[in-house]
Formats: C-alpha cells, structure tokens, sequence
C-alpha cells in the first residue's frame, strides 16, 4: 500500500498535455495533487481476468453483502475498483481486497476539498477503473467536492462506457437524479420532515450524476431502521413538485442490504442477514397539500416492499413484491397500512 499527498505545481496547458498523453497512467508516482490522497492495494498491472458489463449495486449502509459484492464484482470483470471518499483512508479497499477478494486492485482517492477533482492525475485513475465504489460519509462533501467539476463528468462517462458503478449510505444517497443533499449540515428525520417540507432542512440536489434507471428516483438508505419513510415521502413530493414531474419515484435501502441492478433494469435484493429489505414510494400524484409553513398532506401514497431474494425491475417498478402497503399522511402524522 502506498501513499501521496503532494502539492502539484506544474503549468495548466502541460497538464492539459499530461492527460491526453498518458489517459491510463495510474502509477503512485503520477498521483500528486492538493485537495486529494491516493491509496492502492494489489496489482495494478495485472490483466483483467474477464469482461465488464454495466451493473448497479445499490447499498443501504451497515455491514457490506459480500453475495452482492461478489456479483459486482464479476461485473466488473474482476478487475480493478476504485473507491472515492470524502473522509476516512484505506481500510475500506484493504477489507474489499483481503476480505471480499475477486479484484485483481483495489484505489483509494479521498477528497479533502474541491480542488482535487478538477486534477489530471484523479481523471487518470477513474479513466482506468473498471469498476467504482462511492463509500458512505457525508453526501454534502460530495456534491460541494465534485458536482460540476471534471470528476463529475468522468463519473457519469464511466457509467456511459458501460462500466459497473456502486455507492453505500452516503454513496448511494447521490447516484438519484434528485438527492437528499444534508446541504445544511444535519440529516434530517422523517418527523422533521414531514412538519416542515418545505422548510430549509430539506436540501434536495438535481443535476449532478446521470445514472441508468435513476433520473426520476430519489434514493435513500439506512431506511427501516432509522425510520426513514416519512422522510423519503417528503422528498418524492418535493422532488415532484421541483421538477414539475408527478411519476419522481423513492427507493428507499435498509441496512446490510444491497439492490444490484442488470443492464435492462432488471434487479435483485441481497440481505447480510435476509432481513433487508428494499421500500419504493410510488405516488403517481402530487401531494394534497405541499406548501411553505405547513405540514405535509399526502393521502394514499402507495408502497412495496421487496424482501431479501426477490426480484423487481427498475423500468416500471415492478416487483416480486414482500407485501404492499399504504402510507396516508395527515397534518404530517404518517399511517402506514400493509394490504
């Protein structure tokens, strides 16, 4: 495992050269930048042992689903990941690389400001991954660190290249076409949300990752367990009444809990535990009442649930459903009611 963390001094127009020159160079002495740190693990020479094909893995946070890693993986080619963070260093790609296994290599490129996802040696490294990984954290860093930037865009043609992509928790919070943001330095809970939707504490972000299946979804992750479907509720109906698009769909991930999505949409759930489950909001509508100062109004608000091992399909939402319920909302108190 190696190291950098260097200033880079050179002049804007030999940078410009550097990375038409050498798109695929993602040796440790190539990697030098403020704003970023670098990490490897494994083998970055070694050939890839199969051929990549698109996938999805989306993860609720918690404990990783190696069954769901495993299938990424193969996805992947069995190649080499790329693991971006805003905090933390490289205990993340050491446990997929000893633990998970099924990479020939593992990177690492933590972000510690804007600035690193604008350099040449960043945009070298994504050019050559086959598959990456979006570790959990806080999403705020993400889109303040990345959205509009070079690295924003080389995300979004890894995932036209038809190479797999993965995020957890925080990770998976961004790849919706509208995202729960936490722009105001908090997280926000069902019951606060729900009191005040339009309040500022519901930062909804648009425009930043164009993902598959995923451009009228917003997603949301740790769900059962911290209660999140008042909150994921809120922000369909937010996200529906921003964009003027009444079909805006919530996927909302439990815990050790992975959805990994195929090429056509088709999708599978996997479980650490085969507790997890994966919650879809919906509505087809706008809210009742949605307006600034007032509680959340929203009757009838349909749900499906679908249980570790069972299959949906994210063309039409579709599923092999655990069971369906109905989530009504009056005056931001929530009743939820399994058919």
């Amino acid at each position: 495992m190696r190291r950098l963390h260097q200033a880079w001094f050179a002049p804007i127009t030999w940078l410009v050269v550097l990375v038409l020159a050498w798109p695929l160079a993602t040796s440790a002495q190539d990697l030098h930048g403020p704003g970023f740190a670098y990490y490897e693990v494994g083998d970055l020479d070694a050939p890839r042992p199969g051929p990549r094909a698109p996938a999805m893995m989306l993860m609720g946070g918690g404990e990783w689903v190696p069954d769901a890693f495993q299938w990424w993986l193969r996805q992947a080619g069995n190649g080499r990941v790329l693991i971006l963070r805003a905090s933390g260093s490289d205990e993340l790609q050491d446990r997929l690389y000893h633990d998970i296994g099924g990479t020939t290599a593992v990177q690492t490129l933590v972000f510690d400001s804007r600035r690193g996802a604008d350099d040449p040696a960043v945009l070298r490294v994504v050019a050559a991954a086959d598959a990456i990984f979006i570790a959990g954290g806080d999403q705020s860093r993400y889109i303040r660190f990345w959205k509009g930037t070079a690295l924003n865009r080389a995300l979004n043609a890894h995932v036209r290249a038809g190479k797999p992509i993965a995020g957890t928790s925080a990770g998976l919070a961004i790849l919706g076409g509208y995202a729960y943001g936490a722009l105001d330095g908090g997280s926000i809970t069902s019951a606060g949300a729900l009191a005040d939707p339009m309040g500022s504490a519901v930062t909804l972000d648009h425009g930043f990752l164009q993902m598959p299946y995923l451009q009228r979804v917003v997603t949301d992750t740790h769900f059962d367990k911290r209660d999140r479907l008042g909150r994921l509720i809120v922000f369909v109906a937010r996200a529906a009444q921003d964009s003027g698009d009444p079909g805006i769909v919530g996927i909302g991930v439990d815990e050790d809990t992975a959805l990994c999505v195929e090429p056509d949409g088709q999708a599978q759930v996997y479980s650490a535990d085969g507790e997890g489950k994966v919650w879809v909001v919906s509505p087809g509508r706008d809210a009742d009442r949605l307006v600034q100062g007032e509680p959340l109004r929203f009757h009838a608000v349909p749900v499906t649930v679908v249980a570790s091992g069972s299959r949906m399909r994210l063309d039409d939402f579709e599923a092999d459903a655990d069971y369906q319920a109905v989530a009504d909302i009056n005056d931001g108190e929530l009743e939820f009611t399994r058919r």
